[in-house]
């Protein structure tokens, strides 16, 4: 399903608004690619950690393309594109996107190959040129190429026998120009790199020397094309657009439908092409014209292509190259004596548990409690939402021991999670074989929710359990994002979430909810309510203050509602990672708002909603972010934080962020991010993830 951004918002129609108030979404992406670049040129940051988030920023940009700029030349194409809210011309957002990413990706190639590679070296992990190896190496490489390598390469030569190839998107090519001999005829041919092997691979006799997989098959191609001279050898990389378009109304089972349109993203058309910056000419034509990719999509790199694949270097057990481990704990309420296991049911019923990972683990909180659930001989009924898990997915398993044991179980599987689509059409057929009952949600509505709701027969009456979290529920990834997840037990909340899971696998209206915000419409409207009354309190002498912290801001009604807010003397306050169409400190428009984004260790994720409403704090942590998918085109969920000490530890969060001791950015009202690291003193100032690191630890020894 696309999820191109389609808004019935009209940014013009508001006319004591200025035209020109929105950032464009798009290049504030780019923008936020560069600080990840950033984090990788900070001498600060241990050196895996630096090569980690080259890695990172190769990834990112890659689904960029694929996703985003793809959208945006479809639309172009079709002719149904329009000026985004910032004023800008498709074509022009296109070009500038090109120009912006030409730019960084240049940079990103030079400080691995100019400061990163060398210092690598420095440290004992040296990646290596074929012409830097001796006889008795390359002996030793002949023979691995010839034993794991060979076997698996398929060469595709190109005449008139045989067409230019297909060539798959994100794989790495090497473009081969040969001549034979006997006819003086020069020839091309297709050596896909294998993705399944090491791309990066040992030199032998070495733990820590690596030559790349497409030197050594560069150094071995004449046994490829026997009888044949290779002139010359160039890597190459294509982007292709691999956004999904499934029209759900269509009578045919949706999990049909999206296995064939998974088989129709690998053909999508290319939409970067990325090339060493020496190849040649001709065969850089000859691409051209066969892929049909214009000039303004050619990207001159310098090798190696493809940095994403410096992740298997990045996590190398080397701890002196990474950062100081964080102590990982259990969160205070669910610890146990170490001969057994928490009951967490018993410590859910004794008070509300906000947790906050990875500071605290997964594994031993949510993780647990379903794991509990699927054990219990008193529980009835699980009910849950899958967007995205782990491949071996300990959620999973627990869901199919519940069905085993007889009990009720109800998985709604997001099977149109991008990128994930695959994994998790595998999963719910082994959910469904199992006997658990899969549903995949509303049409036309992506589920994005995070929340578990289990039924327990206490006596002679029902016990309603629950988690609504701000992430996914995977094991692996809840160790490096950060999310906060709140266990719960409160009436309230278990009939919300009874109403919200029936409206998911039934045919319900909308029902009215008393501690939940659901969307699409309940997010938007109760957001927009809240902050409304921010600007009434102002208005009546009593101080207005509007704290967010989520991962992107771009829905434009929303940030008009901020706008007025701040016009109305509201001070606002908004933490993001990602995107943001808000121009803060703009006089007379955004005087009172200030935006800040944290990057590190840990991807920052979860979101909070606070508003201070007159003293009676009213706060809110869920899966919504403000763009126009996840308040109108998808099933989220928040729900209102009540215990107090739970509040101050979000206002934690929410100041450390607005902090002035604390390494931030800070976003500009011309839309230029700025980052201070020291403070006029020239003290380094604060990681705010150590600060929470340490600030976790204290509150478990203070209970």
């Amino acid at each position: 399903m696309s999820e191109e951004t389609t808004s019935i918002f009209l940014p013009e129609s508001q006319p004591d608004l200025p035209a020109d108030r929105f950032l464009d979404r798009e290049l504030s992406w780019l923008d936020f690619n560069r600080r990840v670049l950033e984090l990788a040129e900070d001498e600060s940051v241990p050196l895996l950690e630096r090569v980690n988030f080259l890695s990172i920023f190769a990834s990112n940009l890659d689904e960029f393309f694929m996703v985003r700029v793809a959208s945006l030349k479809r639309r172009i194409a079709t002719g149904i594109a329009v000026n985004s809210a910032s004023g800008l011309d498709p074509r022009d957002v296109l070009s500038q996107i090109s120009a912006k990413t030409k730019d960084l990706q240049a940079r990103h190639a030079a400080l691995f190959r100019d400061k990163l590679g060398p210092e690598l070296a420095l440290n004992g992990v040296q990646i290596e040129h074929w012409s830097a190896l001796d006889q008795q190496e390359r002996a030793g490489l002949e023979q691995y190429f010839q034993e794991q390598v060979f076997p698996v390469l398929t060469p595709l030569a190109v005449d008139p026998a045989h067409p230019f190839p297909y060539i798959s998107g994100l794989s790495l090519n090497l473009a081969v120009v040969l001549r034979n001999p006997t006819n003086r005829m020069e020839h091309f041919a297709r050596v896909k790199v294998p993705p399944l092997l090491p791309r990066f691979v040992p030199v032998p006799g070495s733990t820590s020397r690596f030559v790349t997989l497409e030197d050594v098959m560069g150094a071995f191609l004449s046994e490829l094309f026997p009888g044949m001279e290779v002139l010359q050898h160039h890597n190459f990389r294509v982007t292709r657009n691999e956004d999904l378009e499934v029209d759900e109304d269509e009578g045919e089972n949706l999990l049909i439908q999206l296995e064939k349109e998974l088989l129709r993203r690998r053909f999508g058309p290319p939409v970067r092409l990325e090339v060493a910056e020496d190849i040649d000419q001709q065969v850089l034509n000859l691409l051209q014209r066969e892929l049909d990719v214009e000039a303004s999509d050619v990207y001159h790199l310098a090798e190696p292509l493809d940095l994403k694949s410096l992740s298997a270097i990045a996590f190398m057990k080397r701890p002196e190259l990474h950062f100081e481990p964080h102590q990982i704990t259990t969160n205070r309420y669910l610890e146990s004596d170490p001969d057994e296991a928490a009951d967490i049911f018993a410590a859910i019923r004794e008070r509300e548990i906000l947790v906050h990972h990875p500071y605290e683990t997964f594994a031993t909180s949510v993780q647990a409690f379903l794991e509990q659930a699927a054990a219990d001989p008193q529980v009835l009924a699980i009910k849950q939402t899958l967007y995205r898990t782990s491949g071996d997915s300990p959620i999973v398993d627990a869901l199919i021991d519940a069905a085993e044991a007889g009990k009720q179980v109800l998985a709604l599987v997001e099977i149109k999670a991008r990128f994930d689509e695959q994994n998790n059409i595998a999963w719910a057929r082994k959910l469904e074989a199992a006997g658990v009952h899969v549903v995949y949600g509303i049409v036309g509505l992506k589920t994005h929710c995070k929340l578990s709701l289990v039924i327990r027969q206490e006596g002679s009456t029902l016990g309603r359990y629950c988690h609504i979290g701000t992430g996914n529920y995977n094991p692996k990834t809840a160790r490096f994002y950060e999310d906060l997840g709140l266990l719960t037990s409160r009436q309230s909340v278990g009939e919300d979430l009874t109403k919200l899971f029936n409206q998911l696998s039934g045919h319900t209206q909308a029902p009215q909810y008393s501690s939940l915000l659901v969307s699409p419409n309940g997010v938007r409207q109760g957001l927009t309510e809240r902050i409304r009354r921010e600007i009434a309190h102002q208005q009546a002498g009593k101080a207005g203050r509007i704290r967010l912290k989520m991962n992107s801001l771009v829905d434009e009604q929303i940030i008009d509602e901020l706008y007025r807010a701040s016009k109305a003397g509201v001070t606002v306050e908004v933490l993001v990672r990602g995107m943001c169409a808000l121009r803060p400190g703009v006089p007379g428009l955004s005087d009172h708002i200030k935006v800040h984004s944290v990057l590190g260790r840990y991807l920052e994720h979860s979101r909070i909603f606070a508003f201070d409403n007159a003293g009676d704090p009213d706060i809110f942590i869920g899966s919504a972010d403000m763009m126009h998918r996840n308040l109108d085109r998808r099933v989220e969920a928040l729900v209102k934080i009540t215990q107090s000490d739970q509040i101050r530890q979000l206002y934690e969060i929410l100041d450390l962020g607005m902090s002035e001791t604390v390494a931030v950015w800070e976003l500009k009202a011309n839309g230029a991010w700025s980052r201070e690291t020291h403070n006029v003193l020239g003290e380094k100032l604060l990681d705010m993830q150590d600060v929470l690191m340490q600030r976790t630890l204290e509150r478990k020894r203070s209970r």
